[in-house]
């Protein structure tokens, strides 16, 4: 049997490091990585390396996920992750090669109350949201051999990862805030990644929702980080969202991981536990 050629894009960002290593274990795949070297918002330069990398699968890491950056910076936001995601998508289906787009549960407002499936109609309110479901619209228009996949507050030790923000809080002994009215579901970049990786053995196509199960708030979620780290609890100090109206709260319901019964997300406590007694054996 062939090996599958497998594109990653983004491959320097947390999710995509660790699908990059977590693939390249595989004998199955050719794993190519690209970042910063191939520019997604041209056309060209990813026809070129379509053509190029011959790709059975191309899954799009690549976005720019600072949703206080996007809102300053709106242009670039909808290049990366709309235009990016178009470009993508074409190219991709020219070649008849299977689109794998990185999404988000900013797509939603953050104003239900109950769980969001996939069958739930997104209404983002921030630039950030709006230019991935731009991104997600383009590849369900321009690829039929798509997979979308939603998660929420993705996680790693990566160098500008709001876990090691607050790592690095703690080590340093610097008190910080985080919003007690901010609620989703912590998601390790490693346990998203296996999922990834189970999509693709299972040949999967459609949106799927994939957050760890449970809920908490930014405060808890960093006093929690710290508490498994050994660190001083009391550093974090809560604070509400300036400018918010309420709880802003966002839950994905994996519906089609649930009836398709391919993986189970864990529960966002024990992932993350899992996570930092790897992390501390480093």
């Amino acid at each position: 049997m062939a090996k599958q050629t497998i594109w990653i894009t983004g491959a320097a960002g947390r999710l995509g490091t660790e699908l990059s290593d977590r693939l390249e274990k595989n004998s199955d795949y050719k794993i190519l990585e690209t970042d910063q070297d191939v520019d997604i918002t041209d056309m060209h330069a990813v026809d070129h390396a379509m053509d190029m990398y011959r790709p059975t699968i191309v899954i799009n890491c690549a976005s720019i996920s600072n949703a206080e950056y996007c809102e300053k910076h709106m242009v670039e936001a909808f290049k990366v992750n709309a235009l990016g995601a178009r470009n993508l998508a074409s190219a991709s289906r020219r070649i008849n090669a299977k689109l794998i787009q990185l999404s988000t549960d900013d797509i939603f407002d953050g104003k239900t109350s109950g769980r969001l499936t996939e069958y739930d109609t997104p209404d983002p309110n921030t630039i950030y949201g709006k230019s991935k479901l731009a991104g997600e619209n383009y590849v369900r228009e321009l690829n039929p051999k798509h997979l979308i996949i939603r998660s929420s507050w993705v996680y790693s030790a990566a160098e500008g990862n709001y876990f090691s923000y607050v790592v690095e809080h703690g080590k340093r002994g610097e008190s910080f805030e985080a919003p007690i009215d901010k609620i989703s579901s912590p998601t390790s970049a490693r346990t998203l990644a296996e999922f990834v990786e189970r999509l693709i053995e299972e040949s999967e196509y459609g949106t799927y929702h994939a957050s760890c199960e449970g809920m908490c708030s930014r405060y808890e979620f960093a006093k929690t980080i710290l508490s498994l780290m050994d660190y001083d609890v009391n550093l974090v100090k809560r604070k509400f969202t300036e400018g918010q109206s309420g709880q802003s709260s966002t839950l994905l319901e994996n519906l089609m991981m649930k009836m398709t019964e391919i993986f189970t997300m864990p529960l966002w406590l024990d992932d993350l536990k899992d996570y930092i007694e790897d992390y501390k054996k480093q």
